[in-house]
């Protein structure tokens, strides 16, 4: 097991969404008992079996890098944060379903790490539509992941689920949403399962057969210069 091939994968997005507790979920199948804040980050390890049950089949590590939440908008928050960023092969970015401003956050979270080398001094947020493009040029394979979705009132989940729906379309990343004390939203066979499966296959299709697949690399020079987002 020691000889496998490994991917880097970042776990980003606000303090207190529950990244510890999905880190722990992913790798260990069970809930994290006694989660705390996260200093600086931690990593975990999965086990994938990429294109499970076909002749090319064959297993591989999957670190996943949980860096701690906070946005503050210090240079020195940031610059420490970007040592996490290097060699990244792909992102799940994270969300707590019941607090609609840690969705908004997760473009300059994911702006952040996709330009790291830039430094980028933050993300204007007002109301109304944000520029969709920001995000198509992009070649990390990006998965959205919404928690807590135990904790959303029956009467508001078709519309929470609606806007998470847009967000992650922006994102051209798949969706999952789930409650993060509980394993059987990711019950083998189940949808959410298979979706978590593509997407780590598609990070080792990028790392390991393709040529640009090798590290984490910002967008291209003509989206560097930011552009103002918009939320609802």
């Amino acid at each position: 097991m020691a000889s496998l091939d490994r991917v880097k994968v970042l776990v980003l997005g606000d303090s207190g969404v529950g990244k510890s507790s999905l880190v722990h979920l992913l790798c260990h199948n069970q809930a994290l008992g006694n989660p705390s804040w996260t200093v600086g980050c931690s990593v975990d390890v999965r086990v994938h079996d990429y294109k499970e049950g076909t002749p090319d089949e064959k297993t591989y590590y999957t670190e996943l890098w949980d860096v701690g939440g906070s946005i503050g908008s210090a240079s020195s928050v940031k610059s420490t944060r970007a040592v996490f960023y290097n060699f990244v092969n792909g992102i799940i970015l994270v969300h707590d379903l019941t607090n609609k401003k840690s969705s908004q956050n997760l473009c300059r979270w994911s702006i952040e790490a996709l330009n790291k080398d830039l430094s980028p001094t933050g993300v204007i947020v007002t109301n109304g539509d944000y520029d969709r493009e920001q995000f198509a040029e992009n070649q990390v394979p990006l998965l959205v992941i919404g928690t807590k979705f135990d904790q959303i009132p029956e009467n508001k989940r078709n519309e929470v689920l609606t806007r998470t729906a847009f967000l992650a379309e922006d994102f051209n990343a798949e969706e999952i949403n789930l409650d993060c004390t509980n394993p059987r939203y990711l019950a083998a066979g189940s949808s959410n399962a298979v979706k978590l499966s593509r997407f780590f296959d598609k990070v080792i299709e990028k790392r390991y057969f393709t040529r640009d697949g090798n590290q984490l690399g910002g967008f291209s020079d003509r989206k560097r210069n930011f552009k103002t987002l918009h939320y609802d």
